[in-house]
């Protein structure tokens, strides 16, 4: 990357935000100013769909779909849209990128790859898979043929938040379309920008107009008309625990739609003491935390160290943690971007007050950095002596603030891995293979990171247990969420 590309590319306007319905710009029932977390400013603004234009997008959405223009499309025809469209993605790679870190804050180094360039291979990912997947033959008696076809449920309603739009976004969007789905997409309102322009990208690829809908504006207004909708037969969530509960309630007051969630985490990384590299486990434990300014749902936020260890590994992280560039997120140089509102910084600053007056101690940071730039910073934080009763223990802060608990044994480590409500992720060090297996069995978390954090790529799923969510995204198993199994019994 370039950064003379990422200084044009960031000093250029950036137009009004406006709905897609049925191939189409309009304006919403309002509008809404986008703030970037950069410097506080505002950058643009985007249309605040209503009730009456969520309707609008999943009627459209429904129309397309019954039609047959997308859902009738031979598999290999919609595979071809959806190559070009990953071509026009990487062809936009850099726009994209920072388009997006303008929106929510993420550092360039890092949003390059894990945006546009994970959202390119996702729809490749897809659009190969999708004429590769087979029905099936029954087992059945001589006389009878029994046939199991997979086909598109219908409309797709999908919310994605803030930290990786367009990532997420293309988990959700990607398989829905590739086998034959319409979708109706409501971005997250402090960062709907890349998603807007990745529509613009889908209609210039071919994807035909109604089949894939953008409504932007509030997650109580625009989010709940399209969860109420009855044109819609399935959501598909990613975000926090409380959205994920009305989306729920909104299902049963509507049309009983399908919801898969995911709802985020409160992570554990166990570090035993005979991990092969300590040094190596304190840098990946602090990028564990604190890329993205812990805006991650993944994120390793809980730090436990077997206890004779624990004093030199805190040591070692706290160097490794102090080492890491904080500032805009523009700048290739930055390690730590800016926490995506002021409400989201706030609400850090709150945990870490609540831990030290729950006995907590700050090793580095807890406090707001670069203030004076008017945008929305935060010093990496580690704090100690965190109890499982403990606030900044039980609840995901969503911020780069880690929390550490020594440990005695395998026993306690397990146990205080899985003393949590969340189920999304966990990391384990040790050079003890069977450790590893016995841990990797024993915490209920839908990935298990070992001697590694993070890194996992599409090929594999990405599902939550306990509260953590349902469902999955990523992988082939993803297609389960948006086909329907029918069953032809014929007597022959």
């Amino acid at each position: 990357m370039d950064q003379a590309m990422i200084d044009r590319l960031a000093a250029a306007p950036v137009a009004a935000g406006k709905l897609l319905i049925e191939g189409e710009w309009v304006e919403g029932a309002g509008e809404t100013p986008v703030l970037s977390p950069i410097d506080g400013r505002q950058l643009t603004t985007i249309a605040a769909a209503g009730p009456d234009d969520v309707a609008r997008a999943c009627a459209s959405a429904r129309d397309a779909f019954e039609d047959g223009r997308w859902s009738r499309m031979a598999p290999s025809g919609r595979k071809a849209v959806l190559h070009r469209l990953a071509d026009l993605i990487e062809k936009h790679a850099t726009e994209l990128a920072v388009l997006g870190v303008r929106d929510n804050g993420t550092e360039i180094s890092m949003a390059l790859k894990a945006e546009p360039g994970s959202a390119a291979g996702t729809f490749r990912y897809y659009a190969e898979a999708i004429d590769k997947i087979y029905g099936e033959i029954a087992p059945t008696a001589p006389n009878v043929l029994g046939l199991i076809h997979r086909e598109p449920v219908g409309v797709v309603g999908a919310i994605v938040p803030w930290n990786f739009p367009l990532m997420i976004g293309a988990w959700k969007i990607a398989p829905a379309l590739a086998t034959g789905n319409s979708v109706v997409l409501k971005p997250a309102e402090t960062a709907s920008l890349s998603l807007l322009r990745l529509a613009a990208l889908a209609l210039e690829a071919g994807v035909p107009p109604g089949v894939f809908n953008v409504v932007t504006g509030p997650g109580r207004v625009t989010g709940e008309a399209l969860a109420l909708s009855t044109d819609v037969d399935v959501m598909v969530f990613t975000g926090s625990g409380a959205t994920g509960r009305r989306l729920l309630q909104y299902s049963a007051q509507s049309n009983l739609k399908r919801c898969y969630l995911e709802l985020g985490g409160k992570s554990p990384n166990v570090v035993f003491a005979d991990a092969p590299d300590l040094s190596a486990a304190a840098k990946a434990a602090a990028t564990a935390i604190f890329r993205n300014a812990g805006q991650v749902c993944v994120a390793g936020s809980r730090l436990l160290v077997e206890a004779s260890v624990h004093d030199a590994f805190v040591a070692e992280l706290a160097t490794a943690t102090r080492k890491m560039a904080v500032g805009n997120p523009l700048k290739l140089e930055t390690q730590v971007g800016a926490v995506n509102s002021l409400s989201q910084l706030e609400g850090n600053l709150g945990f870490v007050a609540d831990a030290t007056r729950e006995g907590g101690e700050i090793v580095t940071g807890g406090t707001r950095a670069l203030e004076a730039t008017g945008g929305y910073y935060m010093d990496p934080t580690i704090v100690t002596g965190v109890k499982p009763e403990h606030r900044l223990y039980r609840e995901e802060v969503f911020g780069p603030v880690l929390a550490v608990t020594p440990f005695k044994d395998e026993a306690e480590a397990l146990r205080l891995a899985n003393a949590s409500d969340f189920g999304l992720a966990a990391g384990v060090w040790t050079a003890n293979l069977s450790r590893a297996h016995r841990m990797v069995r024993g915490i209920r978390s839908g990935v298990v990171h070992v001697n590694t954090y993070g890194g996992s790529d599409v090929t594999v799923p990405l599902s939550g247990m306990k509260q953590s969510g349902n469902g999955a995204d990523k992988s082939l198993h993803a297609l389960e969420k948006y086909t329907d199994l029918k069953t032809a019994w014929i007597q022959l």
